[in-house]
């Protein structure tokens, strides 16, 4: 499937309809295999002990997600989380960013699913997977 919006289009629909999150954010890739987005961590991600909190690797595979979802069919902004199940596997290293890789796994007139694996920049062993399903209104 082509691509309805590539990586500077998002981060631009980001910066538009999001913006009190937007800075959060970096799209690194949005190509026909998924996306892969960037949270540049600071302070307000970490939980005492200094990792990155759960809410905040939830918000990344949330966000990649919604991103991958609107790569294909364009400014939805009205697509909508409908579940989300994320598996916490390890501690994220200390002073980096996280990427996530999303994935759509299947596109549809009213839902999408996906899966998106999020890393510790710099390392090949996933900090967290989760599983998403959107739902697209039907008057997009």
């Amino acid at each position: 499937m082509m691509l309805a919006m590539e990586a500077t289009a998002l981060a631009v629909f980001m910066e538009r309809d999001f913006p009190e999150v937007a800075a959060d954010f970096v799209v690194e890739r949005a190509d026909e295999q998924g996306l892969c987005l960037r949270l540049k961590v600071a302070s307000r991600h970490l939980r005492p002990g200094g990792t990155v909190s759960g809410p905040s690797i939830f918000a990344l595979a949330d966000v990649a997600f919604y991103l991958t979802i609107l790569s294909r069919i364009g400014p939805v902004a009205l697509a909508v989380t409908t579940n989300c199940a994320v598996d916490f596997l390890r501690k994220p290293k200390a002073g980096c960013d996280l990427l996530a890789e999303a994935r759509l796994l299947k596109l549809g007139r009213r839902l999408a699913v996906g899966d998106v694996l999020v890393f510790s920049e710099g390392s090949s062993d996933p900090v967290a997977r989760a599983g998403l399903t959107y739902s697209i209104p039907p008057d997009r």
